[in-house]
């Protein structure tokens, strides 16, 4: 089974899998999907009570319950190094809380205005401050504020949503084109009837330009009249895409869950010799 990268961005990706099984890319797409560990905001603490800033009080309340501000703030990207952070119930701490498997953020407005999750202030490294800050969680108005404390903490999707890292995850068989040159009329209709515009060419030659976007539609085989197009399935290869939401860098996700499916493969493997 290899990988071969056809496009790679901070937060997309897409790539084929070669020489592999629909088994295997669906357990790759679980992987990526359930499995990858990330931090996001678990816990929250609201300030009760009023809140003095500069000799003016303001009142301790939003238009949204509390409960719903604690939801928004957990589905906020929280930057995640793999190599700095562990699974709390895994840290040398034991479980108490540590630089090592917690963030903490603080979140301090006074109205009116829009709060987002650009106003999470980190407390301590400044590089764990929030990618994407124009998140909107709260408006405030006139006379309201917010003071919270949130804690972050590692966990998987299989867990809760708010520990996914990659979305829009999908795969399809990659497709096999070829076309007949002793059949083929040039008609051009495989030109003007493909939704993806596979083929190019003219009256004089046909050529399959683009494969990887083919849908295996099959609209180019049923309107080529003389059959001189064939479009299957490659059931041993398939292309690959998803994108994160900024916790990490499309690469890392890759890179980890690839890690995560072979050390799983590799403990199987080891109880089947052991039985």
């Amino acid at each position: 089974m290899d990988i071969e990268i056809l496009e790679m961005s901070e937060r997309k990706v897409s790539f084929i899998l070669k020489d592999s099984t629909p088994a295997m890319a669906n357990a790759l797409r679980r992987t990526i999907l359930t499995d990858i560990p990330k931090m996001a905001i678990d816990k929250v603490e609201f300030h009760l009570g009023p809140i003095m800033v500069d000799g003016r009080e303001y009142e301790s309340i939003t238009p949204l319950f509390d409960e719903i501000i604690a939801h928004r703030l957990g589905m906020i990207p929280v930057p995640t190094d793999l190599k700095l952070f562990c699974k709390q119930s895994e840290c040398s701490c034991g479980g108490e809380g540590c630089p090592s498997c917690t963030i903490m953020y603080s979140l301090n407005k006074i109205g009116p205005c829009t709060v987002y999750s650009g106003d999470l202030i980190p407390l301590g490294d400044p590089n764990l401050k929030v990618k994407d800050e124009f998140i909107p969680i709260v408006e405030l108005a006139d006379g309201q504020a917010v003071l919270i404390y949130t804690i972050a903490t590692m966990g998987r999707a299989r867990e809760h949503v708010k520990w996914q890292v990659a979305n829009g995850v999908g795969y399809k068989y990659a497709p096999l084109i070829s076309i007949d040159a002793k059949k083929c009329k040039h008609c051009e209709k495989c030109l003007n009837e493909c939704p993806k515009h596979v083929f190019s060419g003219d009256t004089k030659k046909i050529t399959i330009a683009d494969p990887l976007k083919c849908t295996l539609c099959e609209s180019c085989q049923t309107f080529c009249q003389p059959n001189a197009i064939s479009v299957k399935a490659d059931d041993r290869n398939f292309v690959f895409s998803f994108e994160t939401d900024g916790s990490m860098t499309a690469e890392t996700a890759l890179n980890k869950a690839v890690e995560l499916l072979s050390g799983q493969a590799m403990s199987l493997s080891g109880l089947v010799d052991n039985f």
